[in-house]
């Protein structure tokens, strides 16, 4: 059991030196990316909602 522990550690540890780490500056970059798109797309989910529900409170009314 011990032996099949410390061979898949040993193979985790290969596996993550063939990993493509990204630099600091790319990952920085990514980040401001995923809070802008997140943020337009809220804001765009927001006013479809406004708007839909004006239009169903006229057409209920």
């Amino acid at each position: 059991m011990i032996g099949k522990i410390k061979k898949f550690i040993t193979e985790v540890v290969v596996e993550l030196k063939k990993v493509s780490w990204s630099t600091k500056k790319e990952l920085i970059d990514a980040t401001w990316i995923v809070l802008i798109s997140s943020a337009l797309l809220g804001v765009y989910i927001g006013a479809t909602d406004f708007v839909l529900s004006k239009f169903l409170a006229v057409i209920v009314r």
